[in-house]
């Protein structure tokens, strides 16, 4: 990964954490499709590196996480096979990103509008800093959300959120994002990247096969009827407690010790 160039994002490893910063700043770290393709490839290579334990995304400056999608690439859509070929590819790397055994946390520093919301709402957390705005202003473009807003924005927040950010176009600031439900923390920018630190490396230290189980039980078990929502989460619970991790989890406790996890 340190061998790797990008064009369009920054990618950094501190401990356990892997670091990926959005870096388009003259265009307010807007989404074009040579940057979606290196998120992509960078969240690969972090996901496959045992050592790392968590994943930060951000963006360059304190003006935008993501200010949206690239207006020149849309605006050079011809037809509609294109327009959905585009939307499928932005869906692609938020559906990557929700499918990750490593979670990813969303450290949302300014304008995150648009795809930048899209994306922010596809991460497993979500932390904003105060001078955060948060919208979905397509409509102003005569298009409508592409990566996923109309229907994460639904589950987040509620019909209601999604209706009204969808065809308003209207920003909500980070204190209404954290109110509705599409951010999980709020604060001032200066500790916006320690906290995502602190919350990354309090994910590190826990058990990482139970880490990616809790990811699956959440996101397969969100939209299924309770009881199939709870087998599910009795099958994750059982494969877990026949994992050595487990047994070194439970006797640690027993005996009074830090546990030492092996990923098996």
């Amino acid at each position: 990964m340190s061998e790797t160039i990008f064009e369009h994002i920054l990618v950094d490893k501190d401990g356990a954490i892997g670091i990926i910063t959005l870096n388009r700043p003259d265009v307010l770290n807007a989404l074009n499709g040579k940057l979606l393709a290196e998120l992509s490839f960078a969240l690969l290579e972090l996901e496959r590196n045992a050592d790392v334990r968590a994943i930060v995304v951000t963006g360059t400056g304190e003006k935008a996480f993501a200010a949206g999608a690239d207006i020149g690439e849309l605006n050079a859509l011809s037809s509609a096979t294109a327009g959905a070929d585009q939307a499928r590819l932005g869906q692609s790397i938020t559906r990557q990103i929700e499918r990750s055994r490593t979670p990813v946390i969303m450290a949302v520093n300014g304008f995150a509008l648009g795809g930048g919301c899209e994306l922010a709402m596809s991460g497993d957390i979500r932390i904003a800093s105060e001078s955060a705005k948060f919208g979905q202003p397509e409509v102003n473009l005569g298009i409508m959300p592409g990566y996923g807003g109309s229907q994460r924005t639904t589950r987040l927040a509620g019909k209601g959120m999604a209706m009204y950010l969808c065809l308003t176009g209207e920003m909500i600031d980070a204190r209404e994002a954290l109110r509705v439900g599409l951010v999980e923390r709020v604060v001032p920018p200066g500790d916006l990247i320690n906290e995502a630190k602190r919350i990354g490396n309090a994910i590190a230290a826990k058990a990482p096969l139970a880490i990616a189980a809790c990811k699956r039980a959440i996101n397969g078990g969100a939209h299924l009827a309770i009881d199939d929502a709870l087998e599910l989460e009795a099958l994750e619970f059982g494969t877990l407690i026949d994992t050595q991790d487990a047994k070194e989890g439970t006797g640690a406790f027993l005996e009074k010790r830090k546990p030492v996890w092996k990923g098996v």
